[in-house]
């Protein structure tokens, strides 16, 4: 459901000191829609082209769900156009469970009431979803009336869904050697932190954070830490620790 709008509120923290790319994948925000069905792999072609078509031969890669597992996707495909990879609540793969929460959103697309019902909620924590609840409702009240009546943005979202369904790096990742850091949450109900712990076996050139009391939303629930965790990750120079 993000499109670059949605990271409106991290741009100047993490564009002051760094070249920021912000982009729409196919189906999102500003992006062309597409009228089939298609996988990531369609999605890691776009980022492939755009990154050349910037003139860029390595970049860093920061994403958060879906976006994160495009990254991933990327690596394994492109690993050398990588220098540092930071993925926020990411699987090594598309589980049952969550193939069966996207099915539920899918038959309720043309509901926008039963659509937010089934979709947001999850996607915080119990804690930041009850603590504000005057602002959920708010939300509940403007998706519903705007993109979640639109059947134009609802049908790129039941492919945007269905593209995750055939998701499985669990055999490739064990061949990528990019420096990744993997932020995991406590209360994820999407992508639970066993997910991430696996991830982190996988990825041997990985560290795993994980952050107390945040749901899958973790960048709207701890945006200082966030960006915190991007910015030190993707510009610490790295230390020899053989000198000490």
């Amino acid at each position: 459901m993000m499109s670059t709008k949605s990271w409106g509120i991290f741009v100047d923290a993490l564009s002051k000191d760094n070249k920021l790319i912000l982009l729409d994948f196919l189906d999102q925000g500003q992006s062309d829609r597409l009228e089939s069905n298609y996988t990531h792999d369609i999605q890691v072609e776009v980022l492939k082209q755009l990154i050349i078509e910037l003139g860029y031969d390595k970049v860093s890669i920061a994403g958060i769900s879906y976006g994160a597992e495009i990254a991933l996707n990327f690596s394994v495909k492109y690993g050398h156009m990588v220098e540092r990879l930071v993925v926020f609540n990411a699987s090594c793969k598309t589980s049952a469970w969550l193939k069966d929460i996207g099915e539920a959103w899918n038959l309720s697309a043309d509901q926008p009431l039963n659509y937010y019902l089934t979709a947001i909620p999850v996607i915080y924590s119990p804690a930041f979803y009850n603590n504000n609840y005057d602002f959920m409702k708010n939300r509940q009240k403007l998706l519903t009336s705007t993109v979640f009546s639109d059947k134009g943005f609802m049908d790129a979202m039941i492919r945007l869904t269905k593209s995750s369904e055939s998701y499985n790096l669990e055999e490739q990742l064990k061949q990528v050697r990019t420096r990744t850091l993997i932020v995991s949450s406590e209360n994820d109900m999407l992508t639970p932190k066993e997910e991430q712990y696996r991830l982190h076996q996988l990825l041997e050139n990985s560290e795993l954070i994980l952050i107390p009391g945040a749901g899958h939303a973790s960048m709207y629930e701890k945006p200082a830490l966030f960006v915190t965790l991007v910015l030190g990750f993707i510009n610490a120079e790295s230390l020899d620790m053989s000198i000490l």
